[in-house]
């Protein structure tokens, strides 16, 4: 047999259905984990994608009951993008950082810089193009009510993420993001600590919680896969202190604002 290091496991739950609002998620993912015969280890870290919990959350707004404001229609006419669904990314955001055509880059009101503050027209029911779907209002909270659940359950202790999949300055693509946590270390400040050749850290601080997400998405996809949860094994990174909130950078410390 090999004998590795260090190693982790990842999977996807199959057979979780079209999450529908007021869904219980907690509940639809314990159904399927017991469907497929697939048994929770402590320690384990549970991934949901973000999009089944504001699915279940109802945090969709129809376009057609919309009525777009000035500042909507302004940047509307900048980018060429539907006033009414303007409206709603302005709904979510604290500022416009940057924006090009068909395209606003801004501050949600959680303070994580994205495209469209996250507003998602993908997978959804409706009509193309007449509804969209918001993050979820507190993904920290949805997060520890779905631990709670899982963990009355079936005991744990586990770990929960809420992941987003996001673009980065920089770089081509996008990759799994922590939106919400619960019993997780998000971020680790490894500075003070020494590396191989003795020399002290002095600006190192991982993300966890990011790097965790990123793999988790791996699995979990971004068309039709319709693997909506991932699950990760083999780390050590429970914790009751952290949350996805210790992932966002003050913009007192953002040099590119």
């Amino acid at each position: 047999m090999p004998r590795y290091a260090q190693s982790l496991a990842a999977f996807t739950i199959p057979g979780l259905p079209e999450v529908r609002p007021g869904d219980d998620v907690a509940a639809l993912i314990g159904d399927a984990l017991d469907a497929a015969d697939i048994q929770l280890k402590p320690g384990d870290v549970i991934v949901v994608a973000q999009k089944i919990v504001s699915k279940a959350e109802g945090r969709y707004v129809d376009l057609a009951d919309v009525q777009p404001g000035a500042e909507a229609e302004a940047w509307a006419a900048k980018t060429g993008k539907d006033p009414r669904l303007v409206e709603a990314i302005l709904g979510e955001t604290t500022s416009v950082l940057r924006w090009r055509p068909n395209l606003l880059v801004v501050e949600h009101k959680r303070g994580w810089v994205m495209a469209n503050a996250g507003a998602d027209q993908s997978n959804i029911e409706g009509r193309e193009g007449e509804r969209v779907l918001l993050l979820p209002v507190d993904p920290d909270a949805s997060a520890a009510r779905i631990r709670a659940a899982l963990e009355a359950r079936y005991g744990g202790p586990y770990g929960v993420l809420i992941a987003d999949s996001v673009g980065r300055a920089w770089r081509v693509g996008t990759v799994g993001l922590a939106l919400g946590a619960a019993g997780v270390q998000t971020v680790a400040d490894i500075r003070g600590q020494l590396d191989r050749q003795g020399r002290e850290l002095k600006v190192s601080i991982v993300g966890i919680g990011d790097e965790i997400a990123a793999a988790a998405n791996l699995l979990i996809g971004e068309a039709a896969e319709g693997t909506p949860v991932a699950v990760v094994s083999g780390l050590k990174v429970l914790s009751e202190t952290q949350t996805g909130a210790d992932l966002v950078r003050p913009s007192s410390e953002d040099l590119f604002r």
